[in-house]
């Protein structure tokens, strides 16, 4: 006879049901998201009260241009932030909530890929404006998306390599719980 305890989530390093380990990812998923999705929100209204200062309409096409895509880049950035939420409000009670993980993961991966777009594109836009150098502005702009590539990306994906690798050489080191 199983128990629900036989259910568990393989290697997760707890003793928790397949319902419990979802519902603490899904714990977990919401605190990790509620930061950026409030973040996205303030630039995203930031981005769309630009338009209306005086200044916008002396911008020249290019910048004009780069500001329309900016706010593109934000509002699907700050879409699929909270998009997990509307996936919660639909599938909530109905044995789902793995699902939903899966789902929320990827668009909180695709919101978080946009949101640094977003934060490059609008850095790029400022300081074309404010130090006219264009040069400089794009350099800046594309170290500072180098920057989120390397935090936001590398450096998760090189803790996870020597996890892994960690893991070949010392079986006893410990089960992925899916926590850092």
């Amino acid at each position: 006879m199983t128990t629900d305890r036989d259910t568990a989530a393989p290697r997760s390093g707890r003793d928790e049901t397949a319902a419990e380990r979802a519902d603490r990812l899904w714990t977990d998923m919401l605190q990790e998201v509620r930061v950026t999705q409030t973040g996205a929100q303030i630039l995203f209204g930031f981005l769309i009260g630009v338009a209306f200062t005086p200044r916008f309409a002396a911008l020249p096409d290019f910048d004009r241009n780069l500001y329309v895509a900016t706010v593109l880049l934000g509002a699907v950035s700050t879409g699929a932030l909270v998009a997990p939420v509307a996936f919660h409000r639909f599938l909530a009670g109905r044995g789902l909530k793995p699902e939903l993980i899966h789902i929320a993961g990827r668009l909180i991966a695709v919101g978080l890929v946009t949101l640094a777009l977003t934060m490059a594109a609008a850095l790029l836009l400022l300081l074309r404006t404010a130090l006219g150098d264009t040069t400089v502005a794009w350099a800046l702009s594309a170290a500072v998306l180098l920057w989120f590539t390397t935090t936001w990306l590398v450096l998760p994906q090189l803790v996870l390599r020597r996890a892994a690798a960690r893991r070949r050489n010392d079986p006893d080191d410990g089960p992925d719980d899916g926590r850092a």
